[in-house]
């Protein structure tokens, strides 16, 4: 059992491997080092032999036989007796299982297809499977009864699965799975419960990407799991005995979507557990295969010591002075190569499990997991392998493996900025610099499945985030589990790691993106990653529309690939050098920036919104669904048809700021000061505002930023940091940059990769994934500054207070309020690394811009703006307000808009109540827009320099005042009639505006129509909601426990009761002659209103009721 327990992750490197005196089975050698000391000086080539091969000092006799392939391979043959198990042992070890046979082949671990309950699909073999039904449970075809095994789950979902063992006996239906009967036993980390016919609290949150080792142990009859290598505890204790052939069954339960991948033995374990077995016997010649490669490494090692220049290596040569190898190099490299693959050929399932067992491991372990990284070694050592059958099958498994340990790498702070999943990125992108490599993935049916695993980054749990951020700080604290400077050093390690990961998956998209693929007729740069984006938004719109396709791509592959397209669109992207370069609107070389940020003339192809693809076709439009939209307007002619105007065209000549402009946008002038300053206060902001809200992490110069003009995807890749400091060309090979040729045309093709398309398909990305991301974020820093207040509160009443048992209750009280802060405080820094780097925002800033004004170009022809797709206008919103709620703000609120948004404000408005927008969602959310901006002063006075907004906005509010839309109108209204009325503050309101007040005024003057329809509903909409207000303060009197919801509802009611009487006071004092000279009805509706609203605040019982809902209101603002 100890042998199958061994694991070599990676093998010792540099010195260590030379002085190493470790079998790889643990059996000693004493004989191992060569000893020098009364030998110094040049050694023979047998000594040189028996340190590369690891044997006994002079063990090779010196001969006349000439050192051949043959000749090694002899050598090697001698030794494999060492690494054989012996048939008889390895038998008592398995003695208590039992694989039952499937057409997989003996001793294969699989899904026994008798079992399945619901319906389970293998998405990739062997075992990567996803539920389809509601409910669905499988157990595999293997069952045990004595000795200690196990198994791991990754899970591709984080939702509901039951993970396990059950005997045979355990009856699966559509809604019992395992750990749903007696001798059946389930962890489930969405719930964080074990399951044995009921649930109990065990184990932790689990996350996409974690391992999960299931592991029992018969001996002491318990079942444990482990996450990611790390113990969860026992589970179950007193596990029953089963009979010979009657044991336990690793059995799963998934919800439907749920998708994980099942390993039983047939790859090595991520997480082995010391002394529990693989259900799955690996293969016997493992062991061998991983000497082989070791013999290869120090051979490596010898080779580099004689090239090696620097001091210590020629202080080690002194030492052990090898005999050179230049001419035997080639025969000694070729013989280990050829018993290696000798080897592999057994089984395609044998060559799979050396690819990620001790292949990967040697690979990364040549290569380097940091920088510098051995290019040249790692070349060499591809170049040899090539030489030999198999070589192709073999590094399509490597690919994979990297692939997905992508997947499962946790961030490590002892290893930033290194970590993750950087060492498995930065070998994977080297190795597909290479053209052979890439035409290799490209052609594998695993080139989707590959390309989402490198996009994919695993994010932290609770308890991950307790490891990765131990110190916590925020402004004001007296804890002692942190400081500033911690804290500080801490975010700034963990800011390097996620900034190098995303420049290897930059790296990643960018080889495909440059990659020609060997077909005929000739395709284009760009053609493998247009398809490749198709198929991943097929896949994740399919889930979104409730018809889940197999292998729905988790939240962070689409995260990433939005993150890698905005580098591409903001930072730049080379395209020049390569045949058929990537085109957009405009191609303009050797300047700086990148495609968001070229000034001048812009240009959109309407034909991105009338493609014939499923994506497109189900995308829900301006207009409606795309079937309404043909109904009204043919496109005819409308699939050539571009749109053309200058940037900032919207905006007055006056005060025009663009990329052509002396001054900049926003993006685009910041400072290096600023910059600075930003990267000073970062956690000071953190927790410093009332909001709580996360601040951004510069890693940006901001002099990149300054440099803006007209330019294509050009030319950034050589301005922009690399991962090493190797060349191109000192990589040993003809890089993908140096392709053949292929002829193209000067007129644009449809198969040409257009920077629009990528913009396009980025809302998209931002609309499905990102958005998501930041509303959580906002969520914890909305929590975070409510527990800093609670917290703060709970420690004055503590100082306050003398009675023992009130000073208890509240000690309790703070201690959660403590835990639920530290627990914020970790989110929020995590939610600032990832999401508010600067460069980010940057990016952002310039695709609102961007969007903005093609939207309003767009909106002037109506056939062509029924076309655009809803999410345009939601994922430009959301980018605004994500911006705007950044902490420390991407740049203050006095120049948000100014400096290039000011065409948002036009927008908004323009189309808040626009006839041909069919969503009412969509006239929400742009009526919302207006009534968070209206109550700062700075983006008031953006409304009130607008044009647009003076011309239309008021007539606009009243006419959207209906029954939908009255409440966004509402808080509108009452924030521009601020300061109106006996009700209003000695003190200038902040938000108020005069210039509104008077529009609002000459609205209702002038079309009196509209004010008296206006007018009946106000009437009709503050009767209601004082009649509701009046209803819950009475159940709420008679409630023998009043309950959060009662107490919420009731304060709406109220807060809008309020404001919808603010505004009725307003027209009253604006508009007297309304009520006085105009119909009977509005004076008599207004006199009955009064003397409604006195007799329920004043008089009576509903006096007091009144009195009892306000001090509930009050109770409630302190406990939010």
């Amino acid at each position: 059992m100890a042998e199958d327990s061994l694991r070599h992750n990676g093998f010792l490197s540099g010195l260590a491997v030379l002085l190493s005196d470790d079998d790889p089975r643990g059996v000693s050698q004493n004989s191992h080092l060569i000893s020098y000391c009364d030998d110094i000086g040049n050694q023979s080539v047998e000594r040189t032999l028996e340190h590369i091969f690891d044997l006994p000092y002079k063990s090779i006799c010196p001969s006349g036989t000439s050192i051949d392939v043959e000749f090694i391979r002899s050598i090697l043959r001698n030794q494999l007796p060492r690494f054989q198990l012996d048939p008889a042992v390895d038998s008592r070890n398995r003695d208590g299982m039992s694989i039952a046979k499937h057409g997989s082949g003996p001793d294969v671990v699989v899904i026994d297809d008798a079992s399945i309950c619901g319906d389970i699909k293998i998405i990739r073999k062997p075992l990567l499977i996803e539920s389809l039904a509601e409910f669905s449970s499988a157990r595999a075809n293997s069952c045990v009864w004595k000795g200690k095994w196990m198994y791991e789950v990754t899970l591709e979902t984080s939702g509901v699965q039951q993970l396990g063992w059950a005997t045979i006996l355990c009856p699966f239906t559509d809604r019992k799975g395992v750990g749903d009967a007696e001798d059946s036993y389930a962890f489930d980390g969405k719930r964080v419960s074990k399951w044995n016919k009921e649930p109990k609290s065990y184990g932790q949150s689990w996350v996409v990407g974690d391992v999960i080792g299931c592991c029992i142990d018969l001996d002491a009859d318990m079942i444990s799991f482990y996450r990611n290598g790390e113990s969860l505890g026992v589970a179950f204790d007193g596990v029953r005995k089963m009979e010979r052939g009657l044991g336990y069954y690793p059995a799963i339960s998934l919800s439907k979507g749920e998708c994980c991948d099942l390993n039983f033995g047939a790859r090595p374990f991520k997480y082995p557990i010391d002394g529990f077995l693989p259900i799955q016997a690996p293969p016997s010649s493992r062991y061998f295969a991983t000497y082989l490669l070791q013999c290869l490494c120090r051979l490596f090692e010898v080779q580099c010591l004689d090239k090696s220049e620097s001091a210590y290596f020629e202080k080690f040569r002194r030492l052990k002075r090898f005999a050179p190898l230049k001419e035997l190099f080639s025969s000694i490299s070729r013989g280990i190569c050829e018993e290696f693959f000798n080897l592999i050929k057994e089984s395609e399932e044998c060559a799979e499990y050396m690819a990620w067992d001790a292949f990967v491991s040697f690979l990364l372990e040549v290569f380097g997991a940091q920088e510098p990284h051995d290019y040249a070694s790692l070349d060499q050592i591809i170049d040899l392998f090539l030489e030999f059958s198999g070589s192709s099958s073999l590094f399509q498994h490597v690919i994979v493996a990297l692939s997905c340990s992508c997947k499962v790498a946790p961030i490590v702070l002892m290893e930033c900025p290194y970590s993750g999943s950087y060492p498995y990125l930065a070998l994977a992108c080297h190795i597909l610099r290479r053209e052979d490599m890439m035409v290799l993935l490209w052609k594998s049916p695993d080139f989707g499945f590959s390309l989402e695993g490198f996009l994919s980054r695993k994010s932290p749990n609770k308890q991950d985030l307790h490891s990765l951020i131990p110190s916590v700080w925020w402004p004001g604290s007296s804890e002692d589990i942190g400081s500033e400077s911690s804290m500080m050093m801490t975010m700034t390690a963990l800011s390097a790691a996620v900034n190098k990961i995303e420049e290897m998956q930059q790296e990643v998209c960018s080889l495909v993106i440059h990659f020609i693929p060997p077909v005929s007729p000739p395709q284009l740069p760009g053609s493998v990653f247009r398809t490749f984006l198709q198929n991943l938004i097929l896949k994740v719109r399919g889930a979104d529309h409730k018809n889940p396709p197999s292998g729905v791509s988790s939240n962070s592959i689409l995260v990433s690939l939005y993150t890698v397209i905005l580098h591409f669109l903001s930072e730049g992207f080379s395209m020049e050098d390569f045949p058929g370069s990537m085109k957009g609107s405009r191609m303009n070389a050797g300047t700086d920036g990148g495609f968001l940020h070229r000034g001048g003339k812009r240009s959109f192809p309407v034909d991105l919104f009338l493609k014939a693809d499923p994506n497109c076709i189900r995308t829900p439009r301006i207009g409606g669904s795309v079937n309404h939209v043909l109904k009204s307007y043919q496109v005819n002619g409308l699939e050539t048809e571009k749109v053309f105007w200058d940037e900032g065209c919207m905006d007055d000549e006056d005060t025009r700021i663009t990329h052509s402009t002396r001054q900049k946008p926003c993006c685009c002038s910041i400072s290096d000061v600023d910059v600075v300053q930003t990267s000073k206060d970062n956690i000071r902001y953190a927790t410093k505002s009332s909001k709580g809200t996360c601040s951004p992490i510069p890693e940006r110069s901001a002099h990149v930023a300054a440099e803006c003009s007209v330019r294509s995807l050009s030319d950034e890749i050589a301005d922009k940091p690399s991962s090493s400091d190797q060349s191109e060309t000192d990589f040993g090979y003809q890089s993908l940059q140096h392709l053949e040729s292929v002829p193209m045309t000067n007129q644009l093709s449809s198969g040409t990769l257009r920077e629009e398309e990528l913009l396009d398909i980025m809302l998209l990305l931002y609309h499905l994934a990102v958005a998501p991301n930041f509303r959580q974020a906002f969520y914890y820093m909305t929590h975070q500054s409510q527990s800093i207040s609670l917290l703060d509160d709970t420690d004055k009443q503590i100082r306050e207070r003398s009675c023992i048992e009130q000073v208890k209750r509240l000690k309790e009280a703070r201690n959660v309020y403590r835990e639920e802060l530290v627990d914020c405080v970790r989110q929020c820094a995590w939610y600032r690394i990832s999401l508010f780097s600067r460069w980010k925002q940057r990016g952002m800033y310039a695709t609102c811009m961007w969007i903005v004004e093609l939207l309003l170009v767009l909106s002037n022809t109506d056939s062509i703006f029924l076309y655009v797709p809803e999410y345009y206008v939601e994922s430009v919103v959301d980018c605004f307000h994500a911006l705007r709620r950044s902490d420390p703000p991407f740049v203050s609120s006095a120049i948000f808009i100014k400096q290039g948004l000011a065409p948002f404000i036009t927008f908004v408005v323009k189309h808040f109540n626009d006839p041909r927008i069919s969503s009412a969602d969509i006239k929400d959310l742009l009526l919302q827009s207006i009534s968070v901006l209206v109550q700062y002063k700075d983006y008031l006075i953006a409304f009130e320099n607008n044009k647009e907004a003076v011309r239309r906005m008021p007539r606009a509010l009243l006419l959207a005042f209906d029954n939908r839309s009255w409440i966004p109108v509402t808080n509108i209204l009452v924030k521009l009639c601020k300061g109106s009325g006996f009700g209003s503050s000695k003190h200038a309101e902040t938000s108020s505006s005069a210039l509104f007040q008077v529009l609002l005024r000459e609205a209702c003057v002038h079309d009196e129509v509209l004010f008296s329809s206006f007018l009946n509903r106000l009437f009709n909409t503050l009767s209601w909601s004082m009649t509701e207000f009046s209803v819950s303060i009475r159940e709420m009197q008679e409630s023998y426990q009043i309950g959060d919801l009662q107490q919420r509802k009731c304060g709406v009611v109220f807060d809008l009761s309020c404001s919808l009487a603010r505004i009725l006071e307003f027209c009253t004092r604006e508009i007297p002659q309304a009520f006085i000279l105009g119909p009977d009805m509005n004076l008599r509706r207004l006199t009955e209103l009064v003397i409604f609203i006195l007799n329920h605040i004043i008089l009576g019982v509903d006096a007091e009721l009144f009195d009892l809902a306000i001090s509930y209101k009050g109770m409630l603002l302190l406990q939010n």
